[in-house]
């Protein structure tokens, strides 16, 4: 099980998805920091504050940030899928094969069809 922080833009039905797989996630929009305007950086060290992995579909910003510092408890960038089912099984698989996720950048993409 894996602790995240999705962020604002993740889409919400992965998220409870994710959750009936037993991962514990809080929100952007849970913990109160949704309508502020909240930067990427600042995402991330809320995130970090609190022993949690990022959750995002903003790959590059988040990509970019990894690299400026590992110093974090894991960024898992996707790409987005509306097969909620699989992108959420996706996301179960690639972090269950690299925990610990501590200071990884973990790339979950939209399998071709």
């Amino acid at each position: 099980m894996a602790w995240f922080y999705a962020d604002e833009q993740f889409p919400f039905p992965v998220v409870e998805l994710l959750r009936t797989l037993g991962h514990d996630i809080l929100t952007v929009q849970e913990a109160g920091n949704a309508d502020q305007g909240i930067a990427d950086d600042e995402v991330l060290a809320f995130a970090t504050s609190q022993k949690r992995s990022i959750l995002t579909i903003n790959r590059y910003d988040f990509i970019r940030l990894h690299r400026r510092d590992y110093n974090h408890f894991g960024i898992i960038v996707c790409t987005n899928n509306r097969n909620w089912e699989q992108f959420a099984a996706r996301i179960d698989e690639a972090v269950t094969a690299e925990e610990p996720l501590q200071g990884k950048l973990i790339r979950v993409v939209r399998p071709v069809t």
